[in-house]
């Protein structure tokens, strides 16, 4: 947001000027400001690029949000499983940012709350590492589960035909249980440590690259493989387009979804949980609806689902298309469609590609992305990606002046979409909440957790009942459900016995932890 500064000199003036015109009219009540309008405003800060590596690139960056009225700022914090920061569970980057004690982090959100604008910290879920250098923290994820691990330790995403890496990318598997347990503990540990207003998720879902668009290929871990033929009672190897076991998958990252929202919000009740989600493609309108999109089939990512069941506070859109190619600019209408029509009673931020568009174009596309859909409805807002490369002219021009002119054709002249003011959208879910939550963790005497084990929530006095499945670490969440008493009834695998109902409250905006003792397992009869 811009501010003008006023030297002594000329505030006396303002001053002498504003008694001088003083008359009659001054005893008048003056009218009340309108208060600003709600809608995100922001940039993607990749890590990739120069932007919050030393202080005064922080400063920078500040500068230029303020130019284009923003309020919102996505920063690449955790890259690729070490952090632009000091204080995670993440190992500090090997980027070349200032040395410690710098912390990059910190320092934005200084600079960034100082000058009025939020600060979320964009964390890449399942990309492993990208660079034939190993990382040199003994402590990073690729020396300890990644392509030295074996077994259970080795956490790679896989596909069906045996390939982990594609050139030097490595992925993590959101079906392996331990990998789910590293990403959460993360993701909290920045919560916890710093004064983030929300995580970003960035990746949580399955890789690109595969054969097809309308299916996976991508899942194979051992573990992960191994986890879905114990669910299923199978002992083959699933076909990349077989459907079970393309929904397994995307329950996995779902459930993954569910644990980090559920612990952000344990961490911290008021952050924002958002999310960068796929638009591959043309929009649900034209291709028989969001089941039938390469979000939900080739990538597995049901982010309209999630924003269904309120597991997610914003989902901010990868609207990524060229507007001066005619089949591109449909599919940005499409989903920009979709977006405002889908968030529901949550919020959807429209984020266009600044990098494949001219400036001009980008001007057309915020206006798009904001406009009224035929139902009436309106996106949360807008985040422009990215900062680093503010139109497709960079390669000529420098990226500042780039900036400066998109500044200008956003904030300056007739129906500029950010010619004034705006605060990010309340979340009263949070800021008000009506509704709570419910966890619990089930395990056999030994510890084994009880994966699958069915569990449901039935409210006492009547009322809708949930159901729930745990996951690979036995853990099970219940997002979003009217205070009140529950019974919380577990079906474990056979084989396996133990109480199997318990009672709980939930409060509103709590989270109700109940805690099953331990399953026993059953000793197998000779012969069966």
């Amino acid at each position: 947001m811009r501010r003008t500064l006023l030297t002594p000199l000329a505030c006396v003036g303002v001053l002498l000027g504003g008694l001088a015109a003083a008359g009659p009219a001054a005893a008048e009540t003056p009218r009340a400001e309108e208060p600003a309008p709600e809608q995100w405003r922001g940039y993607w800060v990749d890590a990739f690029n120069e932007g919050i590596y030393t202080p005064e690139q922080v400063s920078t960056l500040i500068e230029d949000a303020e130019a284009i009225n923003a309020n919102a700022l996505i920063v690449q914090t955790a890259r690729r499983y070490d952090c632009f920061c000091n204080r995670a569970l993440y190992p500090r980057t090997d980027a070349a940012i200032d040395p410690a004690p710098y912390d990059p982090l910190d320092e934005v959100i200084r600079q960034a709350h100082a000058a009025d604008l939020e600060v979320h910290a964009w964390v890449n879920v399942n990309t492993l590492w990208n660079s034939a250098t190993p990382p040199t923290s003994p402590d990073h994820v690729y020396h300890q589960h990644g392509p030295s691990a074996e077994g259970a330790d080795r956490w790679l995403n896989r596909q069906f035909d045996g390939t982990e890496l594609v050139g030097a990318n490595a992925y993590i598997d959101p079906g392996h249980p331990d990998a789910v347990d590293y990403i959460e503990s993360a993701i909290r540990s920045i919560v916890a440590e710093y004064d983030v207003d929300g995580i970003n998720l960035d990746y949580v879902r399955y890789p690109d690259g595969s054969a097809e668009t309308t299916h996976s290929d991508w899942g194979y871990n051992e573990v992960s493989l191994a986890r879905f033929q114990a669910a299923t009672g199978r002992d083959d190897v699933p076909a990349p387009e077989d459907a079970a076991w393309s929904d397994w998958r995307r329950d996995q990252v779902t459930n993954l979804v569910r644990r980090i929202y559920l612990g952000v919000w344990e961490e911290n009740p008021r952050a924002r949980l958002s999310m960068d989600a796929i638009t591959y493609g043309n929009g649900p309108s034209a291709v028989g609806g969001f089941e039938e999109t390469r979000t939900y089939r080739e990538v597995l990512q049901d982010w309209a689902g999630w924003l269904d069941e309120g597991i997610m506070d914003t989902v901010v859109a990868m609207n990524y298309k060229r507007n001066w190619q005619p089949d591109q600019e449909a599919m940005f209408a499409e989903w920009s469609e979709f977006l405002a029509d889908v968030q529901g009673d949550r919020q959807a931020v429209n984020g266009p590609a600044l990098y494949l568009n001219t400036v001009a174009d980008s001007l057309e596309q915020a206006r798009l992305a904001l406009a009224p859909t035929a139902a009436g409805n309106t996106v949360a807002g807008w985040s422009g990606y990215a900062y680093a490369s503010p139109s497709m002219d960079v390669p000529d021009t420098p990226a500042a002046e780039e900036r400066a002119a998109l500044a200008e054709a956003l904030t300056t002249g007739p129906g500029a979409p950010f010619a004034g003011d705006a605060t990010v959208p309340e979340m009263d879910w949070k800021t008000a909440p009506d509704e709570g939550h419910l966890t619990g963790e089930l395990a056999l005497r030994d510890g084994t957790p009880l994966d699958g084990a069915e569990v449901t929530l039935v409210p006492l006095g009547g009322g809708e009942r949930r159901a729930a499945v745990a996951d690979g670490s036995g853990w099970f969440g219940f997002a979003h459900v009217p205070p009140g008493r529950y019974l919380v009834r577990v079906d474990p695998p056979e084989g396996t016995v133990g109480v199997p109902v318990l009672p709980a409250r939930v409060g509103a905006g709590g989270i109700a932890d109940v805690e099953f003792p331990p399953f026993l397992s059953l000793p197998t009869r000779p012969g069966s």
